[in-house]
């Protein structure tokens, strides 16, 4: 049942785009195998990433397991299709379970999905990159495939920022894959990783064909290309600021243990993607 319920998810959301009229742009998805375990690694701007990298899968003929946070489990109606889709969910004080997981999975000649920085960026830039992603492809000595998305911020983001504008663009940029042997150290591959990405969100950036309408709409833009969004530094401080919300949150559903102190991230994945 998974392959049929993630098909009628996609032809959903697929229906949902084209009646938003969005503009998107897939570039580079042959870079993507076929056949066989991968490792797609995107950067996290906006809570529908999953959605549009989702989508350089379909290309190729292949479905996306992405890792993503415990509480997108929890709702009875998403929880079940996110399960029945094969999507891996991720508890921060117990990553290397989800890891594992991930694991099986790329080793059984699947595609898995994870965003290594853990959380959406406030500053549209790139955070530092947990090392799970090339932990992954390393071990199973799998293909690591870089991916930028950009302009899904715009539609639904952190902040309760959301647009239901017509004709929005997305851009979704790959790039050429990794292939670390099994000797590899994940930590020197997640820095050839983080500047792959940073390289192909460069472009994405420089090639989306958006503008801001006026001063007022340049929230979506990183400061340092003449945007309103927080610095890199002040970014972080809200990233971290929202985790702890999301931390305190999740405690609150009893999702997490009550004393704080055994709640550790993993030091592979963090916590889940957004």
């Amino acid at each position: 049942m998974t392959d049929p319920t993630y098909s009628l998810v996609v032809r959903a959301a697929r229906g949902v785009f084209a009646g938003l009229g969005l503009r998107i742009d897939v570039r580079g998805a042959k870079h993507l195998p076929t056949a066989g375990g991968a490792v797609l690694a995107s950067n996290h701007v906006g809570f529908l990433d999953f959605l549009f990298v989702g989508l350089v899968g379909r290309e190729r003929g292949r479905f996306v397991r992405f890792l993503a946070k415990q509480g997108v489990f929890t709702p009875p109606v998403v929880g079940h299709a996110m399960r029945a889709m094969g999507h891996v969910a991720v508890d921060r004080a117990h990553g290397e379970v989800a890891l594992r997981h991930a694991v099986a999975r790329a080793g059984a000649g699947e595609v898995v999905g994870i965003f290594p920085e853990a959380t959406i960026s406030h500053s549209w830039e790139l955070r530092p990159f947990r090392p799970g992603a090339a932990a992954v492809a390393t071990w199973c000595s799998v293909p690591l495939v870089p991916v930028a998305v950009w302009g899904s911020q715009r539609l639904l983001t952190v902040g309760g920022r959301f647009s239901l504008r017509r004709g929005t663009a997305v851009t979704i940029v790959v790039g050429e894959p990794l292939r670390p042997g099994p000797d590899a150290d994940p930590y020197a591959v997640t820095e050839q990783l983080r500047a792959r990405v940073d390289a192909l969100l460069a472009e994405a950036i420089e090639t989306h064909p958006d503008r801001p309408r006026d001063d007022a709409d340049r929230w979506w833009l990183p400061a340092s290309r003449g945007g309103t969004a927080p610095g890199p530094e002040e970014g972080l401080r809200l990233d971290e600021e929202g985790m702890r919300k999301a931390d305190l949150a999740a405690e609150a559903r009893n999702l997490r243990p009550r004393n704080r102190s055994r709640a550790r991230r993993s030091p592979l994945l963090g916590r889940s993607a957004q």
